[in-house]
């Protein structure tokens, strides 16, 4: 083969070096890869490498006519295919837009279902509105003809606002005693006990109630918790339940010899030497312990007091009863600490019998930490599956009445 011609080599890429050679015209001058060809005969050397031309990319240029550069507009029409994805993204908000509407038309369609729902308990979104407050503001609550109000007192006694705290049980039987078609409480109790002021404070806000109560314990009732169920007009039990425990405790630890092993001296500088009596850091003195056991002392008094009024029994009967012990539902009812071995729909039933209720009956949440949002949406406070055409009358002109106030 003769290094120095062109022969045609077609890598279909319609480049130079793919294409045939086209005919030179007449007086057409040659490329350098021709001349170098007519050449070689004559000297028989072989092209030195000083001599590269026939090897440059400019060697091939001649072939660049303008019939070849035509495929070029081919190319050219190509780069213009991407302008249909343009035009796909500018219309893209009109996608959008239709998204929107979508978007628009379930809200719409929640807004009806909520409209819906709030037509069949209007009285409870009264409820709601009413209720933003504080714990002690009495809100009005969702009742549709005689109803069962029930608060649950599950926890410790004490001051969380809860309905196991004073400001919680009051704000609860604030709500009930001002809705007149609440008849009675069912109180479910489920509690170890806790603070014995807020015990106190609590067991006279149930003495001093004037619609029926009724106490539905369940696993345990004990304590403060007991102390503020003796005063229920009922009190039902399960076997199981433990109930009573009637006692006081104060508790005072000393972890002096912990401190002297530790290398730790505490120095106490206080206005009486018994200040730091209950601290820890000391043992009690005689005085100092039969002080504290005279204050329990009269505290438990109270204690046995109030169990004994709420019951209808002798403070002698309930202090033999007063060894901090629990008993069970059936000893408790043998021993008068409770009334009878019952339900939770047997506490709802009696409550409504002690209220004068004759059929149906409502019963409704009247916990004070229950949402603003189940209040609102209160179907599910009441056992009322279906709502008649006077109730929904009634609840109606509420709203219409609490619209025009505002």
């Amino acid at each position: 083969m003769d290094e120095g011609k062109a022969y045609p080599m077609n890598d279909g890429t319609n480049q130079g070096f793919g294409m045939p050679t086209p005919p030179q015209a007449a007086g057409q001058p040659q490329g350098a890869g021709q001349a170098q060809a007519a050449d070689r005969p004559q000297n028989g050397q072989p092209q030195t490498a000083g001599q590269p031309a026939s090897f440059q990319p400019q060697a091939f240029q001649p072939y660049q006519q303008p019939g070849y550069a035509q495929p070029q507009a081919a190319p050219a029409a190509g780069f213009a295919a991407p302008v249909a994805p343009a035009a796909q993204v500018a219309a893209a908000p009109a996608k959008q837009s239709h998204s929107g509407l979508i978007a628009l038309g379930i809200v719409a369609a929640a807004i009806v279902l909520i409209f819906g729902i709030g037509a069949a308990s209007c009285s409870a979104a009264i409820g709601s509105l009413s209720s933003i407050g504080s714990a002690g503001d009495a809100s009005s609550l969702s009742t549709y003809g005689d109803s069962v109000a029930v608060i649950t007192m599950s926890g410790t006694i004490g001051y969380d606002g809860s309905a196991c705290s004073p400001e919680g049980l009051r704000a609860a039987l604030k709500s009930v005693e001002a809705d007149d078609d609440i008849k009675a409480v069912v109180l479910r109790v489920n509690s170890g006990g806790g603070t014995s002021t807020a015990g106190e404070e609590m067991s006279q806000l149930i003495a001093g109630f004037d619609k029926p109560i009724v106490v539905s314990s369940a696993s345990i009732n004990c304590s403060a918790a007991y102390e503020i169920s003796s005063q229920a007009d009922y009190i039902y039990v399960n076997h199981s339940t433990a109930i009573g425990a009637i006692g006081t405790i104060m508790q005072t630890y000393d972890a002096s010899e912990l401190l002297d092993k530790l290398g730790i001296k505490v120095n106490s500088i206080a206005s009486a030497e018994s200040k730091d009596s209950s601290y820890g850091t000391r043992p009690l003195t005689d005085e100092e312990r039969e002080y504290y056991q005279n204050l329990v002392s009269q505290i438990n008094a109270q204690f046995v007091s109030s169990v004994a009024s709420g019951r209808g029994m002798s403070v002698a009967q309930v202090q033999e009863l007063a060894t901090g012990m629990e008993f069970t539902g059936d000893d408790a009812v043998a021993n008068g600490l409770a009334d009878e071995i019952g339900t939770y729909d047997d506490a709802l039933a009696k409550a409504a019998e002690l209220g004068g209720i004759k059929g149906d009956f409502d019963v409704v949440d009247a916990d004070p930490s229950r949402s603003d949002l189940a209040s609102l949406l209160g179907i599910s406070g009441s056992t009322k599956v279906s709502i008649s055409a006077d109730d929904l009358a009634a609840a109606l002109a509420k709203l219409d009445e609490a619209h025009t106030v505002r």
